[in-house]
C-alpha cells in the first residue's frame, strides 16, 4: 500500500504573493505531490503551506521549496508577529497513511540532511525527530529567534543537528520535525451559549480547568507555590479545546484540536463530548471536520459505531464512511464529501484505477478490445476479488442471521478478512495492467549508445520482474481467500452455501489464471534463481488450491 506523509513548511513571507507563488510553484512541479493549502498571514508575515504525497516526493518538493525560499527571502529585513528564525522557519513531516512515526522520523532526518548538505542551511530537529532531549520543544529550539541566532550559533551546545554552524544572515536556520497528524474538529450543540460550550470543552480537553476553592464555579482559583493555576485535567489526552458561537449557523460549538489521533481517536472524542454535554442538559447535534482527515480515522470510526450495534465490520469502505458520517453527524451543517475531505481520496492517482472504476459492462468490453491489456492477469485478479467478495457476503449474512446474535463477532472477523483480501485483489486488477504498461514503456526507451542500451535493458528486466510479482501476489491472495470460503461453507448461513461454492471456483480460477501469467512472463527474466523460486512456490500453491477447492465443493454439495 502506498505510503503517504504530509508536510507543513512555514515560510517567513506572508505579504508578497508573488514570492509565495514562486515557492509553491516548486512544490507543484514535483510529481507525486499534491499542494493542498497555502495560507498567508500579513500580520505574522508568514505563510503556512500544506502538501502531501509519497515520502520521497514530499522530501524532494520540500527541498526545492526551501531552496527557493532561501533565494527570495532575506531574514535580515524580516518583521512579523510570529516567532521565527529562518526563511523556512519550520518544516514538520506528518504520517498520514501506511507509515509509522518511526519511519517519519527517518524521513525527517533525511530531509534535514539534504537541507544541510545541499542548501548549506543549519537545521535543528525537534519533537519526535529531536536528536537531543532538550531540543524536543520547538519554543526552546527557537528561543532568541532570528535576532539572537548569531550569538546562539557560537555556543557549542547549540550546534545545528545538520548543516553549517555559521550564521547565515539571509536564510537563518530551519527546524525540521516529525509530529502527529492534527485534526481540527468542531462538535455542534443545541445551544447558543458560548459559556456552556466552553464548560464542555474544559470537561474534555487534556488541560482541563483551574481548580477552585469550595464552589467550582465561583470559588477562588487555587495557585501552586509558583503562583500558577492548579488545574483539574479533562477526560481526553492530546486534545485542546474551547467553546464558541458560530454566527453563520446560529449554534455554539465545542472547538477541538486532536493532536494525537492514535492515542485519542475522533470517535472517542465525539462520544465523550456527547456524554459531557448530556450531563449539562445539552445535546450534541452533529460535528464537522475542518480541513482534511486521514481515511483510517473515518474507517476506525465506522467500525467503532458498528461494533456498538453488534453489526459486522466486514463492509465496504464506502459503507464504513457512511456509518461514521451519520453516527457523528458530520453532515449536520453541510454535506460531507468524502472525495474532498479524506486525504487519500483527494490525492488519489486516478490514472491507476482505470479498470476498477469501470462498470462491469465497460470492463468486459475493454477486455474484448484490440488492446493487449487488460489481459489474463487483471481478469484473474478480478475473478479472485469476486470469489473473496462472495465469502465476505456469506460472512456478513451469517453475522446478521436471526437467532445467531451470539455469533456476530465470529462472522464479523471472517468478513473483515474477506474484505481485506478482495480489496487487495481489486488493487491488483489495475496493478497488473500497470505492470504490463511499464514493460512497454521500458521497450520504448532509447538505445542509441551503450549507456542508453544498458539503462534500457535494466529497465526492461526490472519491469519484467514486477510483471511476475504482480500475478504471483494474485495467486497468494486468491489462495488465502479459500480459508474464508471454507469456513463459510462449513459454518456460514446454510442458505448461502452455494455462494461459498461459487467463491471456491472463482478462487481456483484466479490462482490458475494468475499462474499462467507468472509462467509466460518468466521466460524473459534473466534472474533464473528468482524464476525457479517463484515457479516452485507457484506449483505448490496451485496444488494446494485444487485440493482445497475439492474439499469445499464436497462440503457445499453435501448441504445442498
Amino acid at each position: 500500500m502506498k505510503k503517504i506523509i504530509e508536510c507543513v513548511p512555514n515560510f517567513s513571507e506572508g505579504r508578497d504573493l508573488a514570492v509565495i507563488k514562486q515557492i509553491t510553484d516548486q512544490i507543484e512541479a514535483v510529481e507525486g505531490v499534491s499542494l493542498l493549502d497555502v495560507d498567508p498571514g500579513k500580520a505574522t508575515n508568514r505563510t503556512v503551506v500544506t502538501l502531501v504525497g509519497s515520502p520521497d516526493a514530499v522530501i524532494e518538493a520540500a527541498v526545492r521549496a526551501i531552496k527557493k525560499a532561501s533565494e527570495l527571502i532575506d531574514m535580515s529585513k524580516h518583521t512579523g508577529a510570529h516567532p521565527r528564525f529562518g526563511a523556512t522557519d519550520v518544516c514538520p513531516l506528518v504520517p498520514v497513511s501506511n507509515v509509522t512515526m518511526e519511519e517519519t522520523v527517518a524521513y525527517a532526518h533525511k530531509l534535514a540532511q539534504r537541507i544541510g548538505e545541499e542548501l548549506g542551511i543549519g537545521v535543528y530537529c525537534y519533537e519526535h525527530a529531536a536528536q537531543k532531549p532538550e531540543r524536543r520543544n520547538l519554543a526552546t529550539v527557537r528561543s532568541g529567534e532570528y535576532e539572537g541566532l548569531a550569538k546562539k550559533l557560537t555556543d557549542p551546545n547549540w550546534k545545528p543537528d545538520f548543516g553549517p554552524d555559521t550564521f547565515n544572515p539571509k536564510s537563518g536556520v530551519t527546524a525540521v520535525s516529525a509530529r502527529d497528524f492534527l485534526i481540527a474538529y468542531n462538535v455542534n450543540l443545541n445551544t447558543t451559549s458560548t459559556r456552556r460550550a466552553n464548560a464542555i470543552a474544559f470537561d474534555v480537553r487534556e488541560k482541563g480547568r483551574p481548580k477552585r476553592e469550595g464552589n467550582s464555579l465561583t470559588g477562588k482559583i487555587i495557585k501552586d507555590e509558583n503562583g500558577n493555576n492548579v488545574m483539574l485535567p479533562g477526560s481526553l489526552k492530546s486534545v485542546k479545546g474551547i467553546g464558541w458561537f458560530i454566527e453563520e449557523f446560529g449554534v455554539a460549538q465545542v472547538s477541538l484540536n486532536l493532536t494525537n489521533i492514535s492515542l485519542t481517536p475522533l470517535h472517542v472524542v465525539f462520544d465523550d463530548v456527547c456524554q459531557k454535554a448530556q450531563a449539562r442538559g445539552i445535546r450534541a447535534t452533529g460535528s464537522e471536520i475542518v480541513g482534511l482527515i486521514p481515511l483510517k480515522s473515518m474507517l476506525d470510526a465506522g467500525r467503532y459505531f458498528l461494533t456498538k450495534q453488534k453489526r459486522s465490520l466486514g463492509v465496504s469502505d464506502k459503507e464504513l464512511i457512511k456509518i461514521a458520517v451519520k453516527s457523528m453527524g458530520l453532515d449536520d451543517l453541510y454535506p460531507f464529501k468524502a472525495e474532498e475531505k479524506i486525504i487519500e481520496y483527494v490525492i488519489a492517482d486516478k490514472t491507476k484505477s482505470k479498470l476498477i472504476g469501470m462498470t462491469l459492462k465497460d470492463l468486459v468490453e475493454e477486455t474484448a478490445s484490440e488492446s493487449p491489456a487488460p489481459g489474463g492477469g487483471s481478469i484473474s485478479a478480478a475473478v479472485g476479488a469476486m470469489g473473496a467478495a462472495l465469502a465476505t457476503m456469506v460472512a456478513n449474512l451469517s453475522s446478521h442471521k436471526p437467532g445467531w446474535d451470539d455469533k456476530w463477532l465470529e462472522f464479523s472477523e471472517w468478513a473483515e478478512k474477506g474484505k481485506a483480501i478482495h480489496d487487495e485483489l481489486l488493487r491488483l486488477v489495475d496493478e497488473d495492467t500497470f505492470s504490463f504498461n511499464q514493460i512497454m514503456a521500458a521497450f520504448r526507451l532509447p538505445k542509441s549508445n551503450d549507456e542508453e542500451t544498458k539503462a534500457r535493458t535494466k529497465a526492461i528486466q526490472e519491469a519484467t520482474r514486477y510483471a511476475i510479482e504482480v500475478p504471483f501476489m494474485v495467486m497468494k491472495k486468491a489462495y488465502e481467500s479459500l480459508a474464508v470460503i471454507r469456513a463459510m461453507a462449513e459454518t456460514g448461513n446454510p442458505n448461502s452455501v452455494s455462494d461459498a461454492g461459487v467463491g471456491a471456483l472463482c478462487a481456483r480460477t484466479a490462482v490458475m489464471g494468475a499462474f499462467l501469467n507468472v509462467k509466460i512472463n518468466s521466460g524473459d527474466l534473466e534472474d533464473k534463481s528468482f524464476v525457479n523460486s517463484v515457479i516452485n512456490e507457484g506449483n505448490k500453491i496451485e496444488e494446494d488450491t485444487l485440493k482445497l477447492e475439492k474439499e469445499i465443493l464436497t462440503i457445499v454439495n453435501s448441504k445442498i
